[in-house]
């Protein structure tokens, strides 16, 4: 698999974890400030979801999304963690490290493969961990 193809899917499957994760919080807050910022996010993820996809499909490929043991393992760790403690901090911390773990991966592929990635994909790359970034930044005021 070339590296615009694995940057791409990487950005699928990270927005789509985003989706998915914040689809099932929005279920479980209660805190209306916190449930439109989700939204908003939720928002992000899917222009990010939609271009890489596309940009897959007009190069000949299609995209790789999360396979059923991944959805259903995050969805069981998000009742888990939310079981205890639902509050709009505990949900806060929750994303703020999954936003962490994106941006740290997002980081790691873009040093991995710095000359081997198109500009385009590269550029998408980058957007999407600085949408990671202020993710997280914005979450802090919820903790």
């Amino acid at each position: 698999m070339n590296a615009d193809v694995e940057f791409l899917n990487y950005v699928y499957q990270n927005s789509q974890m985003g989706i998915d994760t914040l689809e099932q919080l929005l279920e479980i807050t209660e805190d209306e400030k916190l449930q439109t910022y989700l939204e908003k996010q939720i928002e992000g993820y899917r222009k990010f979801h939609n271009e890489a996809r596309d940009i897959l499909n007009r190069s000949g490929y299609d995209e790789k999304g999360l396979g059923t043991f991944e959805k259903i393992r995050t969805y069981l760790m998000v009742n888990l963690q939310t079981m205890a403690d639902d509050s709009t901090s505990h949900i806060a911390k929750m994303l703020i490290q999954g936003s962490s773990m994106g941006i740290t991966e997002a980081v790691k592929k873009l040093h991995q493969y710095e000359n081997d990635v198109e500009k385009d994909i590269k550029k998408l790359m980058e957007r999407l961990q600085e949408f990671e970034e202020e993710n997280v930044e914005k979450l802090k005021e919820f903790l």
